[in-house]
Parts: C-alpha cells; sequence; structure tokens
C-alpha cells in the first residue's frame, strides 16, 4: 500500500482515528519488538507504565500519560478503542478537536492519580504491588463525559435504542462491582477516576464554566511550538541607481526631493538592520512610495 497514501490519510483524520491508530501502532510495536528481542513487554514498558509506589513516579512523571497508551493484550485494546470511537463521535460532533483531547488526556491524568493515591493511602493495598496500564480511564472520561452533558440521547445498541446516560450508570455499576470483587481493584479506581473527572467537566460546562480552559490553552501553545515558523515575505522594493555608491550618493542628494531623500533613509535603514527594523509608519510610507512609482 501506498506509504504516502497512508500519512495523507492520517494527517487528515480526526483526533479520535489518531489516537487508535497510536494506540494500535504503540500496541503492534511493543508485541513485535518483544518477540524479536525475545523478552517481556513489560521488560520494555518498564519506564513508562504507571507504579503505584509514590517514589517511582516522581522519577518518571510522564508515565500518568504513557500508561494510557499500552495495553494487556488484544481483547483489552480492541474495547478501549471500539467504545472511543463509537462515544468519541458524539463529543466530536460538538466540541473541537482540543477539547475532546483535553478530556482524554485529563482523564488519564486524573484516573492515574486516584490509582496511586489509593495505593499510598488505603490499608487495603499496603501488601500489594503492581502498575497500571491501559487507556480505559481516558475512555472512561469521554463516554461518561458525554453521557452527563446530553443524557437523553440515545445510541443503537443491537435491537434497541439507549438513553446515553443509562449506559453510562451500567458502566459505573460495573465498575464498582469489580472493585468490590478485588478483580482488577486498582484498573477499576482508574476507571472511576476518569469516569469522574468526566462527569464533573461536563456539569460544570453546563453550568458556564470550563474547568479544562487551561489545559486547552496549554496543548495549544504545545502544538504552537511545534509548527514550522514561517519566513515573513521580502518585500523587494528597487532603489534608484544614484543611490548606489556613496561617493554618487552624496552628490545627487542635493538635487532629490525631501520625499526622496526620505525613501532613501528607509532604504538605507533596511540594508543596515532589515526590514523588520522599521517603524510602522516608516513601512506605510514605503508601501505608499512603492504604489506612486
Amino acid at each position: 500500500m501506498n506509504t504516502q497514501k497512508l500519512t495523507y490519510q492520517y494527517k487528515t483524520a480526526d483526533v479520535v482515528v489518531k489516537l487508535i491508530v497510536i494506540n494500535v501502532v504503540i500496541f503492534l510495536a511493543l508485541r513485535l519488538i518483544s518477540f524479536f528481542m525475545q523478552v517481556q513487554p513489560q521488560e520494555i514498558t518498564q519506564w513508562l507504565v504507571l507504579p503505584e509506589d509514590l517514589g517511582s513516579l516522581i522519577t518518571q512523571p510522564w508515565s500518568l500519560v504513557t500508561y494510557s497508551f499500552l495495553h494487556y493484550g488484544f481483547g483489552h485494546i480492541f474495547w478501549n478503542m471500539l467504545v472511543l470511537y463509537m462515544f468519541g463521535r458524539f463529543v466530536l460532533n460538538l466540541f473541537s478537536e482540543t477539547r475532546f483531547l483535553s478530556i482524554y488526556l485529563l482523564g488519564a491524568i486524573v484516573g492515574g492519580l486516584l490509582y496511586v493515591i489509593a495505593y499510598n493511602v488505603f490499608p487495603v493495598f499496603s501488601n500489594t504491588t503492581g502498575f497500571l496500564l491501559g487507556a480505559s480511564a481516558s475512555v472512561r472520561a469521554i463516554m461518561i463525559f458525554i453521557a452527563a452533558y446530553m443524557p437523553q440521547s440515545q445510541v443503537r445498541l443491537i435491537f434497541f435504542n439507549v438513553k446515553l446516560w443509562q449506559i453510562g450508570v451500567f458502566v459505573i455499576l460495573m465498575d464498582i462491582i469489580q472493585l468490590t470483587s478485588g478483580n482488577n481493584a486498582g484498573g477499576m479506581l482508574a476507571h472511576l477516576g476518569g469516569a469522574l473527572f468526566g462527569y464533573v467537566y461536563a456539569r460544570q460546562l453546563l453550568k458556564g464554566k470550563d474547568i479544562g480552559a487551561w489545559f486547552e490553552r496549554f496543548l495549544n501553545n504545545l502544538a504552537d511550538a511545534f509548527k514550522p515558523r514561517k519566513a515573513k515575505p521580502f518585500k523587494k522594493v528597487h532603489r534608484n541607481q544614484a543611490t548606489q555608491s556613496r561617493s554618487r550618493r552624496s552628490k545627487v542628494k542635493e538635487d532629490k526631493s525631501d520625499h526622496q531623500q526620505k525613501v532613501d533613509a528607509i532604504l538605507d535603514k533596511i540594508g543596515k538592520s532589515g526590514y523588520d527594523s522599521l517603524t510602522k509608519a516608516e513601512k506605510d510610507f514605503l508601501f505608499k512610495a512603492g504604489k506612486d512609482n
């Protein structure tokens, strides 16, 4: 398949598709690397997964985000990406891609923080060790956000129409049941953290308060920092031949009008300091002079 065509399709895709592609590529790349190097995937990702130990988190703070792009197995990534695609479409129909990405990343961060806090505060986790990975907290944030923002909207599930708030309640109840059963309790805490953030974000947004605006500004500034700067177009201004040498210029200046002398002074300033050194008034004067000639 044409690589350039794939690159173009990726660049023109929306943020939901891009996130799915990134997650799938990372998943496949880690499997291939571990296969050829004859090592377990966790040996490669130990600096990317989120540790439960607070001291370890301090040494790898980036793991609050990177853990959400790693997955255990095919079923883990398949269901996360399927739900992300379904509910991500609802969000993108109403909001910008930057806001979507803010919900996704902040959901991962809040879910990860709840996981770490629980393991360091609650005695029930004192004798357990582990780490966190997976996009579930981010996906929960997206799902519960849209369920709380437009709860009466419906989605078709096989033969039935189900309201978004009903799906949200069902998912939260399932996470709580699995949490109390002890089955992947840490992961369920991260799920609930992402869901809590999505709910609070949506409810505050309905009240007119955007609690994620600061993060959107951060993402925009980060994107601007990596954009190539466009060079300002060069404005070509032809000098009068009489100004090409110092000796000739000093002789001819006596016969020039004040208007032409001002033009020459501006051109000299450009030659010494560049076009950007001109004031707005000088730029306007030079532009007008060029039109009159």
